[in-house]
């Protein structure tokens, strides 16, 4: 399989070469228009620097434009992840926070920010760096200068938390004085002052802990809430005030509850909601962000038969309250809390999702077009039309009569440039 040197040695050289490079005309078998769900065959797309200029079954192929024929795939726009962690790899990711400096774990997340793409990931939003600040400022940088090839990021710095709440280091020594994962806040004053800095340091949106740890007895799913209604507007009120929004971990109620309220942009697991909470989240556009495939990976490597049990009943509770949700209405998004199982490999999201009770198509228009619009480049990714950005994958086969295909991506084009082929 051939990769092009730009992604690993040249990326800069290229991208500045994308934008007065040659005009490129992608052919393939099919091409998905992906709010309608009309399939185009076959499919053309003619890219002049780091945009799209016409997609169709046939566009102009000017004087010197390079083409790429691709045969018997199906276009794609570029998958979005909604929820990964670039900072995390499988093994002990308690551990892992203490025992790898900074430094250390930003390289690893260069090496995931690379993986990702190469998957077909071209839009990611990095949900937290579990302790290592706003490193991840960094890595969005030189992704976005061209020194190192990733997908568009969208980053939050250290997720927000309280003293003794779920990403605290609640099971160490504590005359070890172990740092938290995340950023201590314990009332509105300071989830301002934390916000305040992290943006200054960097960050596109707030990330914050509102449930958590979670609990099953007797077939009853719990969790407590970690910020109150109140608090969480504050923490909205001041984002919003230089344009920015809040996500949120959050599982169950009355978290959940106090979220939408609120007005968050993602309740990411949203493992379980109340008639409330659905109501609400579907009048105000708020999108649910699974994450089904960490939990089947965490399911799946659990470290005792009495941790697999509780996992796979975590996992199969959230499944059926997911029919629920379809079917109240709640918006979905794709986000795999890729990080503590293998970069390049949460495309697996896509076959959950749809095992669960989504239709192929809905699955990709919630990557697509939801993830565009939680990111915030509705308009600008998402969809292959005139005037986007040139982020395009192709997989082969029809992914509305097989969805696992998004999971062999052979081609991979972000801004115009080609990373994969």
């Amino acid at each position: 399989m051939k990769r092009c040197v730009l992604a690993i040695l040249a990326v800069s050289a290229v991208q500045a070469w994308a934008q007065n490079a040659q005009p490129i005309v992608l052919h393939a078998a099919r091409l998905l228009e992906i709010e309608t769900g009309r399939m185009i065959t076959p499919g053309e797309v003619l890219v002049q620097g780091e945009r799209i200029a016409q997609v169709g079954t046939s566009v102009p192929h000017p004087e010197g434009a390079q083409t790429i024929d691709l045969g018997d795939t199906t276009l794609l726009p570029g998958l979005i992840d909604a929820h990964v962690h670039l900072f995390l790899h499988p093994g002990a990711e308690d551990l892992q926070t203490v025992e790898e400096s900074v430094p250390q774990r930003t390289i690893i997340a260069t090496l995931s920010a690379r993986a990702d793409l190469m998957a077909g990931f071209t839009a990611e939003r990095d949900m937290g760096t579990e302790g290592a600040g706003s490193a991840d400022t960094a890595v969005r940088n030189a992704i976005n200068d061209g020194s190192i090839p990733g997908p568009r990021l969208r980053v939050s710095g250290n997720a927000i938390d309280i003293l003794g709440g779920h990403e605290d280091a609640n099971r160490f020594n504590p005359a070890q004085h172990v740092l938290s994962n995340a950023t201590y806040a314990n009332n509105a004053d300071e989830i301002v002052e934390a916000i305040r800095e992290q943006f200054k340091e960097g960050s596109d949106f707030v990330k914050m802990y509102e449930t958590g740890r979670d609990v099953i007895r007797n077939g009853r799913f719990s969790t407590p809430y970690q910020y109150t209604e109140a608090e969480l507007r504050a923490a909205i009120t001041e984002a919003a005030r230089v344009g920015k929004r809040v996500a949120v971990h959050a599982t169950g109620e009355p978290g959940t509850l106090y979220a939408a309220r609120a007005g968050v942009v993602t309740v990411d697991h949203a493992n379980q909601l109340s008639d409330e909470t659905m109501r609400i989240m579907r009048e105000k556009g708020i999108f649910a962000v699974p994450t089904f495939a960490i939990s089947e990976y965490f399911a799946e490597h659990a470290a005792s038969p009495e941790a697999a049990q509780f996992l796979h009943e975590d996992l199969n509770l959230h499944a059926r309250e997911f029919k629920k949700q379809l079917a109240a209405g709640v918006p979905m998004a794709v986000g795999s809390d890729v990080g503590p199982f293998p970069h390049g490999t949460q495309a697996r999201e896509f076959v959950l999702m749809m095992q669960y009770g989504m239709k192929p198509l809905a699955v990709l228009q919630a990557d697509m077009l939801n993830g565009a619009k939680a990111l915030g480049w509705d308009g600008q990714i998402g969809a292959l039309k005139a005037g986007y950005f040139a982020d395009i994958v192709a997989v082969p086969g029809n992914p509305l009569d097989d969805i696992s295909v998004v999971q062999k991506v052979s081609f991979v084009m972000k801004g115009g440039v080609v990373y994969r082929h």
